[in-house]
Order: C-alpha cells, then sequence, then structure tokens
C-alpha cells in the first residue's frame, strides 16, 4: 500500500480482511502518515486486532508504516 494516500490504505486493507479467514493475519506496509491513526481507528471500532505497529525509515518516502492485523470476527 506504499505511495498510496487516506483513504486507500484502509480500503484496501477492508477488502482484503473481508476475503480473509477469522484469525489470518495480514502485514500492511503504508507510506501516508496519517495511517498511524487511521488504522488504530479502523481496528478499535471493528473486531480487528491492531497486532503490532512499527515505523521503520524508507528512503523513498521518508517513513515506512508496518501494521500487523488479525481478522476478527
Amino acid at each position: 500500500m506504499t505511495g498510496l494516500h487516506c483513504p486507500l490504505p484502509i480500503l484496501r486493507t477492508r477488502a482484503l480482511l473481508d476475503q480473509m479467514a477469522l484469525g489470518e493475519e495480514v502485514i500492511v506496509h503504508a507510506t501516508d502518515p496519517a495511517s498511524v491513526i487511521d488504522f488504530k481507528h479502523f481496528c478499535n471500532t471493528t473486531d480487528n486486532a491492531l497486532i503490532a505497529h512499527e515505523t521503520r525509515p524508507d528512503p523513498t518516502h521518508g517513513a515506512l508504516f508496518v501494521y500487523h492485523i488479525r481478522r476478527g470476527g
């Protein structure tokens, strides 16, 4: 999901999670700084769990935001 701006990272992640089985996990890479707020809010308002979040340096975009999300019911 790198290079995409809000709300596309969330929309594409939601579509992917909707196709997954309960308990399956996905790791999302995003470059939009607003994704930090968006993914936390998304997981807080759905049954999906934000397992981990980290920010890594990225030479192209400045920062890479990595989200580990588990599909909930």
